[in-house]
């Protein structure tokens, strides 16, 4: 199918780009890497009357690393991320999830920014930014705020931008000594969105779990934390013990690939996994 009629434009500053964002509101879409918002728009999924691609916006794109915190900027493609030595040196739980997101041609194109805005419960990257504790940045004509991951994601495609806002960059807190990440997720194919996925950050100082961060995606409407699995995993040195809190953690919803009983079983067979390979 073809996309429905629609008008483009191609703002050259940051300014340019909000001042369209805030004159169009509901009815313009951002396009960055557009590797999922043009098949939206052939299939019909979405229509809106003006896009705004952003890719000359200088100042965009970059990865940083600052005294206490790295930087991505929202325009950093995933084959930027997936090749920085800095995000092995330092977050290396997006380093492993990389590999896992579509396909390279997809990773060449698609952008961090067009992920986690677009909010797709089984993506990667959203669910890493909360693991992480990252924070977005967002810009809008009145200026700058900050949003914490736990506060971004809203529901199924939604998140906490207004219209005429638009994400310019995540700010991840450097990792303290003693905390490691694993990742991991199941997909019917290499690629494919995950049916399953768990990313977990935390402390294993004296070989006991600490302070863990562990978000669960392709299970609800968002990426989630288990807070009670979390609580459990305190001060503990192995995971079998925390996995029954998963009941009362997750509530999975059924969908094409798998029932609500089979997402759960799986997420704790993930949970395991991943875990463990903390542990090691």
């Amino acid at each position: 199918m073809k996309a429905p009629r629609f008008a483009y434009a191609r703002p050259a500053s940051l300014a340019e780009a909000l001042a369209l964002l805030a004159e169009y509101k509901d009815d313009a879409r951002v396009l960055a890497g557009g590797q999922s918002l043009v098949p939206m728009m052939n299939f019909r999924v979405a229509a809106p009357k003006v896009l705004v691609d952003i890719n000359r916006i200088a100042g965009l794109s970059g990865i940083k690393v600052a005294k206490n915190h790295l930087r991505i900027g929202a325009l950093t493609r995933h084959v930027e991320i997936e090749r920085s030595a800095e995000i092995a040196r330092h977050l290396p739980l997006i380093a492993a999830a990389m590999p896992h997101i579509a396909h390279p041609a997809i990773r060449n194109r698609g952008t961090f920014g067009g992920s986690c805005a677009l909010a797709d419960p089984a993506a990667e990257l959203p669910a890493c930014a909360l693991a992480l504790a990252a924070t977005f940045v967002v810009a809008g004509k009145k200026g700058e705020r900050r949003i914490a991951a736990e506060d971004f994601f809203k529901g199924l495609y939604a998140t906490a931008l207004k219209p005429g806002e638009l994400l310019v960059a995540a700010e991840f807190p450097l990792p303290k000594p003693g905390y490691v990440s694993a990742f991991g997720e199941l997909a019917r194919r290499h690629g494919d969105y995950a049916m399953v996925g768990v990313a977990a950050h935390g402390s294993r100082k004296g070989g006991k779990f600490s302070d863990m961060r562990v978000a669960f995606f392709g299970v609800g409407d968002r990426p989630q934390r288990a807070s009670g699995f979390e609580k459990a995993l305190e001060g503990q040195s192995a995971v079998d013990g925390a996995l029954a809190r998963l009941d009362t953690d997750l509530a999975p919803r059924a969908d094409l690939h798998a029932s609500a009983a089979m997402k759960l079983h799986l997420a704790k067979v993930l949970a395991a996994r991943v875990l463990r390979e903390l542990a090691a």
